[in-house]
């Protein structure tokens, strides 16, 4: 079936067409601009802006959905349809869902419940509305989840690894003292089991090097790009790197970002982070990283919806036009994590597609196309 797009502004790798058109068949894109629909059902998007389907490397979103307060949960199942009906909604045409490993520590994020978590998503993936995928976090200071990461990877369940380091003191937090606010906060943690954790986590420090050099080899056997995560210094930047990290996420300073590009490494920052005009953990700034140029992509994080609303608003605030804006949810994450069938409005390519609409003024994704096929539309203009 081919279907012809026209009266759309198309945004390409390196410029935008406006009142443009785009021929869709069997799944890719056949032609750019083609004079005639060449037998194809016509949509007539009327300026709409039509761009390639946003790649979303890192979205806690799935673990909220699964347990929207601590230790309320609901059923897997029911967790992921509504992940995958959040990210059709927000434009985004392929998620890595972000499932952390993290011992017995926090919640969902629990071995067992991980990995179950990721085996519900892999079997809901039959019947989504996007491409999704899975992001297997490793929490470095667990010692029992290796075997279970290298498991899935082997069955082609895990799409991306990343490691994560939350030990006091360095990353994310800074001291004891914020690492304990923040599982009192989330976790409701009482101050007996804070104290249990920080030992059993300090404790688990030792051998975790070699540990990552385990998943890094396991995750390169299978073709899977491996991740570093707030990454707070030069020093660490390169330790990372020696380990086989390709992806740097979050770097927390400016220095670490600077470290990650020159090592090769692409860079990860938050579109929240970008909207809000700061980090929540009181990290480097999104829109910090972009005007120095040390920033290759952005995720959403825990948003979805966010990522859309930061791409439109860049042009604005930075020195980036909408083509370059849209690369750092397309075709960037694309080659990041090695998917190169998608991420650009080129012939030939997967044709992941959204078009999105401005009714006040709002960027709105009004229609969603996945590998062709039409996932979701919505509709701003009521007369």
């Amino acid at each position: 079936m081919k279907i012809y797009l026209t009266g759309c502004r198309l945004v390409l790798p390196d410029e935008t067409i406006d009142n443009s058109a785009l021929l869709i068949e069997d799944g890719e894109i056949l032609a750019i601009a083609p004079e005639s629909a060449q037998g194809g059902t016509e949509i007539n998007l009327h300026g709409m802006t039509v761009m390639p389907g946003m790649i979303d490397l890192h979205c806690d979103a799935l673990e909220k959905e699964v347990e929207p307060r601590p230790n309320v949960h609901f059923p897997l199942d029911f967790g992921c349809a509504q992940a995958d009906k959040r990210n059709a909604a927000a434009g985004i045409t392929t998620v890595f869902h972000a499932i952390s490993f993290a011992g017995e520590e926090l919640g969902v994020r629990n071995n067992e419940m991980a990995t179950t978590l990721v085996e519900t998503m892999h079997q809901w993936q039959l019947h989504g509305l996007v491409d999704n995928r899975l992001h297997c976090r490793y929490e470095i200071t667990d010692e029992a989840a290796l075997p279970a990461l290298c498991k899935l990877l082997d069955e082609q369940k895990a799409h991306l690894i990343s490691l994560m380091d939350h030990t006091p003191g360095q990353g994310q937090f800074k001291d004891i003292a914020s690492y304990r606010r923040y599982l009192t906060k989330n976790y409701k943690k009482t101050d007996k089991e804070l104290d249990q954790i920080l030992a059993q986590k300090i404790a688990a420090g030792e051998g975790a090097f070699q540990r990552i050099q385990t998943l890094a080899e396991c995750a390169h056997r299978n073709k899977v790009a491996l991740a570093s995560h707030d990454d707070d210094s030069p020093q660490r930047v390169e330790t990372m790197r020696a380990a086989g990290a390709d992806i740097a996420e979050f770097p927390i300073t400016l220095e670490a970002a600077h470290a990650a590009k020159k090592a090769g490494m692409v860079t990860i920052f938050g579109a929240p982070n970008l909207m809000r005009g700061q980090s929540q953990s009181g990290s480097m700034r999104a829109i910090d990283a972009i005007q120095e140029g040390v920033a290759d992509c952005l995720c959403a994080d825990y948003s979805p919806a966010a990522l859309i609303m930061a791409i439109f608003r860049l042009p604005e605030y930075s020195d980036l036009n909408l083509a370059e804006a849209v690369r750092l949810v397309t075709a960037h994450p694309a080659r990041a994590a090695r998917l190169e069938d998608r991420g650009e409005i080129r012939e030939g390519k997967r044709a992941d597609l959204i078009a999105v609409d401005l009714p006040g003024g709002l960027p709105q994704i009004c229609r969603v196309w996945c590998k062709g096929r039409e996932v979701y539309r919505a509709t701003y203009n009521h007369g």
